[in-house]
Formats: structure tokens, C-alpha cells, sequence
């Protein structure tokens, strides 16, 4: 949620501003904003709208700054306006800030400044922090540089809350300050430049070494120098980090849609994902993973804990590591795991998945794990992200930059990576090798087979164009294909806003078969071959109250439904990495049919940061 970009060094800081801003689209907002320094003064432009529609104000042609920052925001604190917008100044208009985040303490924060005649413009939280710098500031005994800091560094341990911050000052033009607590910051440098984002992507054509920040670090930045502190304004080292992502790969490519391009990168990301990892001829490979037999034994329960697409990952994962493992998962949703004192001992393994790796209730989730002495585990997309940072273990995904609202290629490498753990573990126990050898082999012919499926999606297209302005779409799938039925329905929702719904098949009658009447279409996935006439009974009795069915199958069906996709055979556990292919296009071009936005759903963002 929001985006955060800023520029220092030799370049005009406006256009870079901008680029960035519109590569951060997908998080998802509702008004823009930047702010420069022009000779030794702030100039600070922004409005409700898109980050295009800046160029509309006049007043933006005229910045010629070398330092600067922007921000896309998405209302949390007062309605989207002009004047909720960032940048934010202080009363003097000496300080500009801009903030992702939320500040749980700010009616207090307001009081207190309106108490020193300090007067408030906006209706946002964000809106103390510049004032409370400048109050911070003026009664500071300390001169220069550190003035600044310590300003920054005293307001900050006022805050209650998460934030990434970053800090203008006309009486400091050539320098920026930027902080993180709870919320993604990077500096990426360049040569005499340096470039700050909530995202590596938005920056990633401009750089390649990073700094990752950690909570409460402070960065003070010059275009030839960053000099870190932490709370105690105590200088320290960082380490630069050199991120290998191919800026290209958060381009288009030709593609109409950021969506359409990662559902066709599917075989990429999961060759990436699989790497060296696993082969026919070797056991398991996981270099960061340090875990023995005796450990393993003692493991009584797996938790598994993520949020939405995620989270139905780690449903596929339950059932692939029980069966091969045979240790009882558990699967929970990050933002309700916290409040139901969940029962985690030392003998539990967390297992935490975000792509964003800034997710902030599975972030939090992992933190009370720590707390309780569990070992922790994170998979995550993002080197570096925060989630990485706090976990015991990080795994990662290798999809490069997944830039639409609605994941899919990240989703499907999460699955393959809960996969390869499961084996790795099995192997160690020494348990199902027979299983293991048959389900490594169908996970290396999996790229082969996704491509196949993308080969010709006419008539997924074609159902799209009759259902589209359809109000109402159910999905039904048994055992492994249920958490599918829930991944595809999501997915419709979230970019055609046509309400869904996932339904275990065997549940229809209990209740959802009274929502079945003429024309209703139902998504039935079929690939369990031992549940293939229990599951078609299922569908016989939507279609016999007249609705329309789109049927994903690996199986011969000798009966006659709307629409049957057929999709190859493989290990009935890893089947969702290929049944939710044609479920994604089905969203997609229903979307499309529409006229809708595919990239940036209404409402929605790609990386939630905030509870």
C-alpha cells in the first residue's frame, strides 16, 4: 500500500520522480505527489488522481531540483484529496516528509503540536511528523548535519506505529534523511546519485547495489555519501547488497498486461524456483536450510501462515507435507493467528509466505512465533525484505519482480518451493521414497507441461465472452483441487469484481446447491482420479438445475459439460500448479471483457504493509 520513491545526486530529480512513481502503480492508490528543493526552497506538487495527472499542473514544468521525493498514497487518514496528499509540510515550509505506514498516536502528536500553536491542514496522521521535526528541530542545542538528524531520530521515537519516512529540509537542501520501522526502504546507489523506494523494482533500471534498511536505521544521504545511525544517533555500517534482477523483467515486453506477462513467465519462474534443488540422481538441496533428523522427529506440528493467495499456497503445501512427511499442518491466516493465541511450542516449525516479504500481519505472525521458540521459516520473492531479516530461515522463490495486483507466477513458485521443503524433510526422515522419486520427476516436467497449457487459450477466451456480465460464479473442487476452487475465485474477484465463491464439491448439498439455478456458471477442477465419479455426481447436480460448467480436468470424461479445458497429467499433489493456469486466464480475459484495469484492481494493493 502507497508507494515511496526519492532521487539525490546530478540529474533533475522530477522525471525520476515520476518513472518511479508510475513503476509503484500496482500497489495500489488514490493521489500523487512529489516535492523538490529549488534554490535552497521546497516546491511541493501533488493532487488526487493518477500520477500522470501531475503533469497537468503547471507548476511541475518549472522543477529543475536535484533532490526530491514522491509518493502515491492510499487513504487510510482522511478521504483522497489534494490536500490529503503527500508530500505533507510543516507550518514553516521548511520540512517535507512523505510516509508509508500508519501513526497509531497521532490524535495525541496533534494535541500536542496545537498546544504550540501549530496549525493542521490535512485530515492525516501523516501530517505531525513534519511538524513535530520542525518542533524537534527549533528547540535542538545541536548545530549542522547533526541538527537535522537528531531532529528526525527524536521525532521518530515519538511515533507509535509503522513507517518508511523520508525527509526534506530547506535548511539542508543538499541532504535527505529516510527511516524504516515496520514498513520496506531501500537506497539503491548509483554514481554521485543515490535513489530511495518502498520497491526494488521502481528503481531497478536506475540501480544495482542496495541498502536494506533495518527498523529504527537512519540514513543520512548526500549524492556521494549514506551515513547510517541508529536510535542513539551512533554511526554504523551497512552492507551493500547487489540485486541481479533483470530490470527488463518489470517491463511489459509486448504484453498488453504486467498479468498477462506473468501468467506466460509461469515455466520461467518455476525453473528458476527449482534451480538445483532437486534432481533424479541426488537428495535434496537447500543451502541456507540447517535441519537434522532428530529435529524433524521432534516436530509435532507445522504451521503454516500467510494472507490470501498466499495463504491458499500453503494449503497445497499442507497436503503435500503430510503426505509425504506425515506431520500435521496446520494453515492460518496471519491476520487472525496472532489474536487466537495460537498453541506453539518449541516443537513447532512456522512456516511464513509472503511474495512482498513486507506483508505486515504475516510479519507480525512470525514475530510471536519467535516469541514462543519456534524455528521459523520464510518464503519470499523479495532478497532482502524485511521478512527475511526476521525469520531463522529464508527460501526463496526465483519469479523476478511480480508487478500485477494479482499474483500468479509467484503463487504457483510458492507451491513448487513447499513442494521441494516437503521432499528435503522426507528425505531426512527417511520416509516415502517411492513417493518422492515419482512427485521429483513430475515437478521438472512441470515448466514443459504450463507451457503446453498457454500454447492455445482460445476457448478459455471464448467462455470469458459469454460469462462476463454474469453477476454471480461458483468454483467447487474435492481434496487437493478445493484450495484451487478458492485460488480461482479469488482471483475473479479481485479483477472483475464479479462476486464468487469456492465451495468444497461435497458441500453442495449443505447449502450452496439453493444458490443453483438456470444459467448460474459453476468452475469445477477435476484432477483426483480416485474422487473423478464422486466429484462428476457433484457436477451433474448443477447441471440439472440448469447451470453453465467449465470443467479443468486431467481426466477422461465421458460426459457432456459447457466447457472442458483438458490440462496434462501429473502427481495429484502438485496438480494445482496446473489446474489454477487456465483459472487465471479465465479471470483475466473476463477482465479484459470488461474493460477493466487487470494490472490495479480497485481497491487493492499488491504489497499490504499495514494491518
Amino acid at each position: 500500500m502507497c508507494g515511496i520513491v526519492g532521487y539525490i545526486g546530478e540529474k533533475k530529480a522530477k522525471p525520476i520522480l515520476i518513472n518511479g512513481l508510475l513503476r509503484l502503480e500496482y500497489r495500489g492508490y488514490d493521489s500523487a505527489g512529489i516535492a523538490t528543493i529549488e534554490n535552497n526552497e521546497i516546491k511541493n506538487i501533488k493532487n488526487k488522481g493518477r500520477v500522470s495527472e501531475l503533469n497537468n499542473i503547471s507548476e511541475i514544468n518549472s522543477l529543475n531540483g536535484t533532490v526530491g521525493i514522491g509518493h502515491t498514497r492510499w487513504a487510510t487518514h482522511g478521504k483522497p484529496s489534494s490536500l490529503n496528499s503527500h508530500p505533507h509540510m510543516d507550518n514553516s515550509n521548511n520540512f517535507a516528509v512523505v510516509h508509508n505506514g500508519i501513526i497509531e498516536n497521532y490524535s495525541d502528536l496533534k494535541e500536542f503540536l496545537k498546544s504550540h500553536k501549530y496549525k493542521f491542514l490535512s485530515e492525516t496522521d501523516t501530517e505531525v511528523i513534519p511538524n513535530l521535526i520542525h518542533f524537534n528541530y527549533k528547540n535542538s542545542n545541536e548545530t549542522g548535519e547533526n541538527k537535522f538528524l537528531k531532529a528526525v531520530i527524536d521525532t521518530c521515537k515519538m511515533l507509535k506505529g509503522s513507517y518508511a519516512i523520508e525527509v526534506l529540509s530547506a535548511y539542508h537542501p543538499d541532504n535527505m534523511i529516510v527511516v524504516r520501522k515496520d514498513s520496506p526502504l531501500v537506497i539503491g546507489k548509483g554514481e554521485n546519485e543515490c535513489y530511495i523506494s518502498s520497491d526494488i523494482p521502481a528503481i531497478l533500471s536506475f540501480a544495482k547495489d542496495f541498502y536494506l534498511l533495518n527498523d529504527m536505521e537512519f540514513a543520512y544521504i548526500s549524492k556521494n555519501n549514506v551515513k547510517f545511525y541508529n536510535d542513539k544517533a551512533i554511526e554504523i555500517n551497512k552492507e551493500i547488497k547487489n540485486i541481479t534482477w533483470d530490470a527488463g523483467s518489470a517491463e511489459k515486453d509486448g504484453y498488453p498486461d504486467f498479468m498477462l506477462k506473468e501468467i506466460n513467465e509461469q515455466p520461467k519462474a518455476i525453473r528458476e524456483t527449482i534451480g538445483s534443488r532437486i534432481s533424479l540422481d541426488s537428495k535434496t538441496n537447500i543451502d541456507d536450510f540447517n535441519f537434522n533428523k532428530k529435529y524433524l522427529q521432534s516436530i509435532t506440528k507445522i504451521f503454516i501462515v500467510a494472507c490470501g493467495t498466499a495463504m491458499h499456497a500453503g494449503l497445497t503445501g499442507k497436503n503435500i507435507i503430510e503426505n509425504l512427511c506425515e506431520i500435521p499442518v496446520e494453515v492460518e491466516v496471519a491476520s487472525e493467528f496472532r489474536y487466537k493465541n495460537p498453541i506453539i511450542t518449541q516443537n513447532s516449525l512456522c512456516i511464513f509466505i509472503t511474495q512482498s516479504g513486507e506483508t505486515a500481519d504475516t510479519i507480525a505472525a512470525l514475530k510471536l512465533a519467535k516469541t514462543k521458540g519456534a524455528k521459523t521459516i520464510a518464503i519470499s520473492n523479495v532478497i532482502g525484505s524485511s521478512i527475511t531479516r526476521e525469520a531463522d530461515y529464508t527460501i526463496y522463490t526465483h519469479a523476478g519482480p511480480e508487478i500485477a495486483v494479482a499474483s500468479t507466477k509467484a503463487y504457483t513458485s510458492q507451491i513448487v518451493l513447499l513442494a521441494i521443503i516437503s521432499i528435503y524433510f522426507a528425505e531426512i526422515l527417511g520416509k516415502n521414497p517411492k513417493k518422492i522419486e515419482d512427485l521429483k520427476n513430475n515437478i521438472l516436467k512441470l515448466p514443459s507441461h504450463i507451457e503446453t497449457i498457454l500454447k492455445d487459450t482460445t476457448k478459455i477466451k471464448d467462455f470469458a465472452k459469454k460469462i462476463f456480465k454474469e453477476k454471480d460464479v461458483f468454483f467447487i473442487g474435492r481434496n487437493v483441487d478445493y484450495p484451487v476452487a478458492m485460488e480461482g475465485s479469488l482471483k475473479l474477484k479481485e479483477i472483475s469484481y464479479i462476486h464468487s465463491e469456492a465451495y468444497p464439491s461435497g458441500e453442495l448439498k449443505h447449502g450452496p446447491i439453493a444458490l443453483i439455478e438456470n444459467n448460474v456458471t459453476v468452475v469445477s477442477i477435476l484432477t483426483n482420479r480416485l474422487l473423478l465419479e464422486k466429484s462428476i455426481s457433484n457436477i451433474q447436480e448443477v447441471v440439472t438445475r440448469g447451470a453453465k460448467t467449465f470443467i479443468v480436468t486431467n481426466q477422461e470424461l465421458n460426459h457432456e459439460f459447457d466447457e472442458v479445458i483438458k490440462i496434462p497429467k501429473t502427481n495429484a499433489l502438485i496438480s494445482p500448479v496446473l489446474s489454477v493456469i487456465p483459472l487465471q486466464l479465465l479471470a483475466y480475459y473476463i477482465s479484459k471483457e470488461k474493460g477493466l484495469d487487470v494490472d490495479k484492481p480497485r481497491n487493492l494493493a499488491k504489497s499490504v504493509t499495514v494491518e
